[in-house]
């Protein structure tokens, strides 16, 4: 059942309560959120027929739509051409896109920092190298193995960091700096392993950490989905301890919150988010970092909110970054990583320029 908070006569409610009767649990979003999230989910649509339709083989959008919902289309090559060379490609951009989304989400609000990102605990980073690692020193290894091995590299990373910055419980600062340093010496050793590798391997390890959703099969898309799709909600449950924990670790205790233990579950959901992004899409930067700040700008602090705004911005950024890097210089495709990257180093200088203190300041 929805409920709305109290307002003066004359003005609409600023928050809606949802609350279920089965199980005890209660959600406040503002009441703008639905609203804007139909409204990306609609843009979302849109990217979507747009992509399956654009092609050196055009389809009509209609034509797009019929076979997707199953239904009969004029040419039967269309069906193929949907069905099983763009639309995985599209879901695993939709999938991928919210992944990081919600992993940069968590990340912000953990570390108090909104230039943070997945990337700066090192998580990227290590999917990244155990991938590279796999394509160049064990060249025979079947392309299956590639995604387990990227994630299991994210997942050891993060561990890792979680365990060095331990000292009587953890703290915002300590991850960061422990990720920083992870970050850059997995960074370092992939960039000696390219230097030293095969010509050919390294061409595919270079595709893999720029990011791109280039010849993605209904094997990534039901990979990738149930990690978001199981993710998502969980999340969504955890959004009022995110908010408490956003405020520091004194006033999270002070609200009852158990600060090590969810402080853990969500950083093990950010990593699973990004290690299983960055397993299937390669290494895609700045969505992380960008979704959750346009969120912000649409709906406000509250992490009940910007969760599922900042899901669906960044299933529109991917969509819309693989779209463009198949356009700009058609038939010749910029991975979608590289629009991303692109478009996401300047928002970040802006950003830095905007959090760096004023000439008074100390």
């Amino acid at each position: 059942m929805t409920h709305s908070r109290p307002t003066p006569a004359g003005r609409s409610p600023q928050w809606l309560i949802l609350r279920s009767h089965l199980i005890p649990i209660s959600f406040r979003i503002k009441a703008q959120v639905p609203a804007v999230v139909l409204g990306l989910g609609g843009l979302v649509v849109a990217l979507l027929v747009i992509s399956v339709a654009h092609g050196e083989y055009p389809v009509p959008p209609l034509e797009v739509i019929r076979a997707i919902l199953g239904g009969e289309t004029q040419n039967p090559d269309y069906l193929f051409v949907v069905n099983s060379l763009r639309l995985p490609r599209v879901l695993t951009a939709l999938l991928a896109g919210m992944g990081l989304a919600i992993a940069g989400t968590i990340t912000q609000g953990l570390l108090r920092n909104p230039l943070a990102s997945p990337d700066i605990i090192g998580i990227n980073n290590g999917a990244a190298l155990a991938a590279v690692i796999c394509i160049i020193a064990v060249p025979s290894v079947p392309t299956a193995i590639l995604p387990i091995a990227a994630f299991s590299g994210g997942l050891m990373i993060a561990g890792l960091v979680y365990g060095l910055s331990w000292n009587r419980g953890t703290s915002p600062i300590r991850l960061v700096l422990v990720g920083i340093g992870f970050s850059l010496i997995t960074g370092a050793i992939t960039n000696i392993l390219i230097t030293f590798g095969n010509l050919n391997q390294v061409s595919q390890a270079l595709v893999w950490l720029t990011g791109s959703v280039y010849g993605r099969t209904w094997d990534q898309v039901w990979a990738l989905a149930p990690w978001v799709l199981v993710s998502l909600p969980i999340v969504l449950l955890m959004a009022r301890d995110l908010n408490g924990l956003n405020l520091g670790d004194d006033t999270a205790r002070g609200l009852g919150i158990a600060l090590e233990w969810r402080r853990g579950l969500l950083l093990l959901v950010a990593v699973l988010l990004s290690g299983a992004s960055v397993a299937t899409a390669g290494t895609i930067g700045f969505v992380g970092f960008i979704a959750p700040h346009i969120s912000r700008q649409l709906v406000g602090p509250s992490h009940e909110g910007v969760i599922l705004v900042s899901a669906v911005v960044g299933a529109c950024l991917v969509m819309a970054a693989d779209l463009l890097g198949r356009s700009i210089f058609a038939p010749i495709e910029l991975p979608c990583g590289l629009i991303t990257s692109l478009l996401g180093a300047p928002y970040f200088l802006m950003l830095m320029m905007k959090q760096r203190p004023s000439a008074g300041g100390v």
